[in-house]
C-alpha cells in the first residue's frame, strides 16, 4: 500500500471506457502459464516461512510493565492490557485530535476493520487490542461508531515509552509483546507497509486480474488503476473518487451512516468538514 494522494477515482471512475482484458487462450496453455506461477507462489510462501522462523528466533527488550492506558474502566497498565494472556499484540492507532470522524485516518480504519475474530488468537494465548495514539473519551466514540468489538485504549501519556526511537509516535504501527510474570517485553514491531499482515481486502484484490487498482501497480496498459486507496467522496454504487486529501471519508464509514450510526466524535465539528490542512499521515502509505 502507498500514498495514493495523486491517484483518484473508484470503480465507476471512467464507466465510458472499458478496461482492458487478458489475452484470451486455451485452458492447457492457461494452465501452463499458471503453473509457472504458482512455482514462484510456492517459492514465496516458504521464503515467507523461513522469515517467520527467523522472527522467531529474534532477542526481546524489557518494557515498563506499568506504563499506563486508559480504557472503559479507567487508567490500566500494560502488564493489564494482556488480560492474563502471555502475548499481545498491539495495533497503534494514528489519530487527529479535534477532528471529526470522516478526518481521521483511512490507513488505520482499514487495518482496524479487518481484525474481526479474536477466537483464534485467543487459542494461541495471544491478546489483541488498539492502543490509540490520541485521546480516549474522543476515540471510543469512533471504535463505537465503527461498531468494532476489540479492545480499546488510549496509549496518549504513554506514547513516547511506548513508541521509543527509532519507533515513532504518529505512525501506524504494530508491536507483538511478550509477558513472564508480571514482567513485559517487545519482541517485534513494523509500521508502513508491514501492517498489511492484518489484512484480508488487499490480500484478495492481489488474486484478481485487476489487483488493487491503483496507480502504483505494475499493470497491463489499459487495466484500472483509478482508485485511491481506502478513503472515497460516497459509498455504493459509485465509490467516487477523492480528488483532493482529505475529502470524503475512510471506505466503511458509509455503510455505518447508511445504517444510521452517529459519527458525532463531541470535537464540535459537523462530521464531514475536515481542516486539516493536508495528509499528516502521508507517509504512513509508504
Amino acid at each position: 500500500m502507498t500514498d495514493q494522494s495523486a491517484s483518484i477515482g473508484g470503480p465507476a471512475a471512467d464507466a465510458a471506457s472499458a478496461p482492458g482484458l487478458p489475452p484470451v487462450t486455451g485452458r492447457a496453455t492457461w494452465q501452463a502459464e499458471l503453473d509457472r506461477l504458482r512455482a514462484r507462489e510456492k517459492a514465496h510462501t516458504r521464503e515467507g516461512d523461513a522469515i517467520a522462523a527467523a522472527r522467531r528466533r529474534l532477542p526481546m527488550v524489557e518494557a515498563d510493565a506499568s506504563l499506563t492506558l486508559t480504557g472503559r474502566g479507567g487508567p490500566l497498565t500494560l502488564l493489564e492490557a494482556f488480560e492474563g494472556r502471555r502475548q499481545l499484540i498491539a495495533y497503534y492507532f494514528m489519530w487527529h485530535t479535534g477532528h471529526p470522524a470522516a478526518g481521521q485516518c483511512e490507513g488505520c480504519t482499514w487495518c482496524a476493520s479487518q481484525v474481526t475474530e479474536l477466537s483464534y488468537l485467543h487459542s494461541r494465548d495471544i491478546t489483541y487490542a488498539v492502543f490509540c495514539q490520541g485521546p480516549y473519551d474522543e476515540s471510543i466514540r469512533y471504535h463505537d461508531f465503527m461498531g468494532w468489538d476489540m479492545p480499546w485504549y488510549s496509549a496518549q501519556d504513554s506514547l513516547a515509552a511506548l513508541l521509543s526511537p527509532p519507533r515513532r509516535p504518529g505512525r501506524m504501527q504494530i508491536v507483538c509483546y511478550l509477558r513472564d510474570g508480571d514482567r513485559v517485553f517487545d519482541t517485534y514491531w513494523t509500521t508502513l507497509r508491514g501492517v498489511e499482515e492484518m489484512d484480508y481486502s488487499y490480500a484478495l484484490m492481489d488474486l484478481t486480474v485487476y489487483g488493487r487498482q491503483e496507480s502504483w501497480e505494475d499493470s497491463p496498459r489499459g487495466w484500472p488503476q483509478q482508485c485511491t486507496n481506502t478513503r472515497t467522496n460516497a459509498g455504493p454504487p459509485d465509490w467516487p473518487p477523492v480528488s483532493v486529501w482529505p475529502e470524503g471519508r475512510p471506505i466503511p464509514q458509509w455503510s455505518r451512516l447508511e445504517a444510521g450510526r452517529s459519527d458525532d466524535l463531541g470535537t464540535g465539528h459537523d462530521g464531514r468538514q475536515d481542516d486539516r490542512g493536508g495528509r499528516a499521515d502521508g507517509d504512513a502509505w509508504a
